[in-house]
Formats: structure tokens, sequence, C-alpha cells
């Protein structure tokens, strides 16, 4: 398995739209593809002006096969639905390693 892990500045009177568009948006569209497992979104009541996106993937193989056309036009719906300040400031891959038990 595979994390994609992302953490954006978001203005806090903003947060919870954030949120919202991105399920309906991001989490949406990358839902519809294979290898995709799940997705998480962290907030943390120390700092308001942060969200934490965090994504599971099957295989790394599946999640970069999404097209950049596809990954733009999402981002580009995404930055016209919420019309206001937000960026990302983090971008981490992670694999999940698991190890046999005795």
């Amino acid at each position: 398995m595979v994390i994609e892990w992302l953490t954006f500045a978001v203005d806090p009177d903003s947060r919870e739209t954030f949120i919202r568009l991105d399920k309906e948006i991001w989490t949406a569209a990358l839902s519809q593809y294979p290898g995709f497992i799940a997705k998480e979104v962290w907030i943390s009541p120390d700092l308001l002006d942060q969200v934490t996106v965090v994504i599971r993937w099957q295989t790394r193989e599946q999640w970069k096969a999404i097209p950049q056309d596809v990954l733009d036009a999402v981002q580009e719906q995404f930055d016209e639905a919420a019309n206001f300040s937000h960026r990302m400031i983090d971008f981490r891959e992670y694999q999940v390693r698991r190890y046999p038990t005795p």
C-alpha cells in the first residue's frame, strides 16, 4: 500500500468548505480509479489554518496511472468552486511495510 499525504494552508473560516468541496470533487474523482482504497481528512484543533489529506492506494503504479489531464481538470474544477485562498504546503509519499509475524 502507498500513502499520498497532502497538507494545505486554508483560511480557518473556509476550512469546512474546503473539506466539503474536497470530498465532492477530489474524492469523487479519485475513487473511480483502480487502486483507490480510502481517503481521510485530518484537522488539528491547534492548527486551524491547515488541512491534511491522507489517501491510501493499493499500488504506486495504480495511483500514478491517473492521466495528468484528468488531474488538471479536477484541480481546475476545485479551484473554481473554492473561491477562497488555499495552497498545498506539503506533499509526501509513504510506503506501508508489513512484515510477516512468526
